[in-house]
């Protein structure tokens, strides 16, 4: 991709054509050249795949040097985005926050210090910081005891309240509860991982002689582990906690080892008792009860953490599609913007940056995309890809987009298995989505002849086999694009694209498979 800061405006007719087309119309190639015609007829070729009969599908590309649509099915039409969602949480946090942006994490004291006694509360104060470690608490608790406090008189004070208390999504689904890609949002949070699954606890069973043995990652007494597992011949276990509880049962037989990522039921509960743990691994005794609440104003810092910058996180974000920095990042629009930690207050602030930039059909329910009520058009997700080139953070932005068949995660993140040797392969720089029934891919990419295209392929309610290589067909002929010449065989375009993955993001699948 052939990076530029000139803003790019379709002329009048090529919008007036775009938006004319109603549901279900026939695509029109725009551009009166051979190679835009064979470009309608091999993405309508690939579209006439068996496994969309029944399914909707809107498919946009538009040539981001000047302007043109390319091509365009059921462009205005409403579809599930699914994680094609964090398109729009993300660029409104760049705009918002700004890359520079860190989450600062603080141990404060409410009461007077005499000698190494402390006469008052202490207090954890978090703003979100999806990154923070056991390792990071551990850390505050040591300046805590390098002040020279031994003991606090009073309580423990979790102060989680730069958020609100509503923990989940509206629409998030029921049986999501428990999994780790829908952890509970809190301003304090924690992560087992430099993956920074925000909210979870990785738990791990290893045969042990005639015993299953069971760990956690971190190493927490916060959930109540029931082993029920056996060694047996083969490993199939299930460890799953149980709905609203901070039970987790494990049943099944294990031969190898096997880990699972849980999400924890109440993110504040949790990080409070990994920090009490550390207060007195580091000789800092709290005598009071670990209560929740507001800070008073007036109270002294003892200690203070910061995260990476929002430039640094959007790398974990995006290229692994990381659900919980999408709702925190929502959450901490709305706080700056508004004063109000909540989904509502930092919602506006995404649409209200979309609709700035000509985004017109968008329906935004949550950050992430796993709310089922998400709804843009795949117009309105090439328009925000077109507008946000003029951004002065968009090469960060850019570069922080899954890369097609680059096989580093943190490169390739969620396409690092998909389109390689293809012409598309570290060319392609796009989001994925998935739900059941659900797949988008959307970004950017290069043509043979160096122009580059935006594009935005959303497929909705197929009931079978994923259609994931149907995005890559045509995500590979688009880096085939010739405004001179034609493809090929566009036969050719029709077998199967190696690397790609079922209904599930490859990346929420933990260990991850792409």
């Amino acid at each position: 991709m052939r990076r530029t800061s000139a803003s790019l405006v379709a002329g009048a007719l090529v919008a007036a054509l775009a938006w004319a087309s109603g549901p279900s119309t026939p695509a029109v190639a725009l551009d009166p050249s051979v190679g835009a015609a064979d470009l309608t007829q091999d993405i309508n070729q690939i579209l006439s795949d068996s496994r969309l009969t029944i399914a909707r599908a809107g498919v946009v590309v538009k040539s981001a040097r000047t302007g043109e649509e390319l091509y365009a099915t059921d462009a205005g039409k409403l579809l599930i985005p699914a994680s094609n969602t964090k398109l729009f949480t993300s660029a409104a946090a760049a705009e918002t926050l700004g890359l520079d942006y860190r989450f600062p994490t603080t141990v404060l004291s409410t009461g007077r210090k005499a000698g190494s006694l402390l006469t008052g509360d202490l207090v954890l104060r978090g703003t979100g910081d999806p990154t923070m470690l056991a390792e990071d608490y551990d850390a505050l608790a040591a300046e805590v005891a390098e002040a020279g406090v031994k003991v606090v008189t009073g309580k423990l004070v979790a102060d989680d309240t730069w958020f609100d208390s509503q923990r989940l999504g509206n629409d998030w689904a029921w049986d999501d509860e428990t999994a780790y890609y829908a952890a509970p949002i809190s301003a304090l949070t924690a992560s087992p991982d430099r993956d920074y699954d925000a909210g979870s606890v990785i738990v791990s069973v290893a045969a042990d002689g005639d015993e299953v043995k069971v760990s956690t990652t971190p190493e927490t007494d916060y959930l109540k582990i029931v082993n029920r597992a056996t060694v047996g011949a083969e490993t199939d276990v299930l460890i799953e906690r149980q709905h609203g509880t901070r039970t987790v049962v494990i049943t099944g037989t294990v031969a190898d080892p096997y880990q699972e990522w849980v999400a924890v039921d109440d993110p504040t509960a949790y990080v409070s008792s990994l920090f009490r743990k550390s207060l007195a691994r580091h000789g800092v005794k709290v005598l009071g009860p670990t209560t929740s609440g507001a800070a008073p104003s007036g109270a002294k810092e003892l200690a203070r953490h910061e995260s990476m910058t929002l430039g640094e996180l959007l790398v974990p974000f995006m290229k692994l599609s990381n659900n919980i920095h999408a709702e925190i990042l929502t959450k901490a629009m709305g706080r700056k913007v508004s004063d109000q930690g909540t989904w509502s207050a930092g919602l506006k602030v995404s649409t209200d940056f979309a609709r700035a930039n000509g985004v017109t059909v968008i329906n935004m329910r949550d950050g992430s995309g796993l709310s089922r009520r998400d709804g843009f058009s795949p117009g309105s997700i090439v328009q925000l890809l077109s507008a946000v080139r003029a951004k002065p953070w968009f090469s960060t932005w850019y570069e922080s987009l899954p890369i097609a068949g680059n096989p580093d995660r943190f490169t390739g993140g969620t396409l690092r298995s998909r389109m390689r040797g293809t012409p598309a392969e570290n060319n392609v720089h796009a989001k994925t989505g998935s739900l059941t029934g659900v797949t988008s891919l959307s970004g950017y990419v290069t043509s043979a002849d160096g122009e580059p295209l935006i594009f935005s392929i959303m497929l909705n309610q197929y009931l079978s086999g994923s259609p994931k290589d149907i995005e890559d067909k045509i995500a590979v002929r688009l880096a085939q694009f010739s405004r001179s010449a034609a493809a090929g065989d566009a036969a050719g375009l029709r077998t199967a694209t190696a690397g790609a993955t079922g209904d599930l993001e490859c990346s929420w699948l933990k260990p991850a498979p792409c």
